[in-house]
């Protein structure tokens, strides 16, 4: 079963059960695909949704620290409780452990030297862990290990 399809099928299933938060959330994360696909006049593959619902979940973040900077835990719990919903439907990210031989591997294929080589580097890595990890942790797992 698609990510989509498990979408509607868990709204379906909260609406039943009348859980209004679980509804109220799964209706923003379809309506957000469906913008995507009336926008680009296009149905969207899984690898599609799972970079929509990345993010909802990034703009749930955001959310939380402006709630936590502006004094106002209501909202930030909200939040987070909306991001837990999200990160149910997206596949696991790699830890830095599972990226570091990854990025040994590229680094080896490449003959990378230093961290003037970082881009080359982060294109091989991205391509290969695209939407299994998170950005900023393969930047940090290439930096490292260029700089040695």
């Amino acid at each position: 079963m698609s990510i989509k399809e498990t979408l509607q099928d868990d709204l379906k299933t909260a609406m039943r059960q009348g859980d209004s938060f679980r509804r109220d959330t799964l209706r923003q994360l379809t309506a957000a695909v469906k913008q995507v696909e009336v926008d680009e006049q296009r149905s969207l593959n899984e690898d599609d949704i799972v970079g929509v619902l990345r993010r909802e979940a990034n703009q749930r973040q955001e959310t939380i620290r402006d709630a936590e900077t502006a004094g106002r835990p209501t909202l930030a719990e909200d939040a987070r409780a909306e991001l837990a919903l999200i990160d149910s439907y997206l596949p696991q990210m790699l830890s830095k452990e599972e990226l570091e031989p990854i990025v040994a591997g590229i680094i080896e294929d490449l003959g990378a030297k230093g961290t003037q080589e970082m881009g080359r580097v982060m294109g091989g890595v991205m391509s290969l862990v695209k939407g299994k990890a998170d950005g900023r942790l393969v930047s940090q797992v290439v930096r490292e290990q260029l700089s040695k």
